[in-house]
């Protein structure tokens, strides 16, 4: 009899188990835990290039746009980190290879032509960021990371549009850039 309690017993702890893997799991979705360590990667490399946009610049109108990646990139990775270790997802600590390539063709540069090539990446980068967050807002299944994308994307946004300002005032011509970096963010997807 005791055999069969305990027998009766395991199995309802496995069953019970099985049930509870959906209520208290906190695993991402695989496109989302992509859009993470990708959201992670630029969040990263804003911050990197704010800070050498900070020192490197001619421009106080670069330096501050710098100043605000640093502190606006530094917040919203923070609040990502909070969500990625509530799914147990871990997110790069390091520069990836693309983000290492820009910020090598960058520090190439000084003074005024710095200026200019750091905003062009920022135009770039935040038209693509933006069509990626976009996506991600109607895509994202996991209803935290989906919160979090809902209320960085308008952050996104003022900074694509700080970012245009900015380089217009250096004579950039940033209907290009946009376009290239909005269709760089949507192919992704197609």
């Amino acid at each position: 009899m005791k055999k069969l309690v305990c027998l009766l017993s395991t199995v309802g702890l496995f069953t019970l188990g099985s049930f509870a893997v959906p209520v208290w799991g906190a695993d991402l979705a695989s496109k989302d835990k992509d859009f993470v360590k990708e959201a992670a990667n630029g969040g990263m490399m804003e911050v990197a290039l704010g800070e050498m946009a900070q020192t490197m610049a001619q421009s106080d109108d670069v330096k501050k746009f710098g100043s605000l990646m640093v502190t606006d990139h530094g917040k919203a990775n923070e609040e990502l980190k909070k969500v990625a270790q509530q799914k147990k997802v871990s997110l790069p600590t390091k520069l990836d290879r693309k983000a290492k390539s820009t910020e090598k063709k960058l520090k190439k540069h000084s003074g005024a032509d710095f200026d200019k090539a750091y905003m062009q990446e920022m135009v770039k980068d935040h038209a693509k960021d933006v069509a990626e967050f976009r996506y991600a807002e109607k895509n994202v299944q996991d209803p935290d990371l989906n919160a979090w994308v809902k209320s960085t994307l308008p952050t996104l946004e003022q900074h694509l549009q700080m970012a245009k300002t900015t380089a217009q005032k250096l004579g950039i011509d940033v209907t290009k850039l946009e376009q290239e970096g909005t269709k760089e963010g949507e192919k992704k997807h197609k």
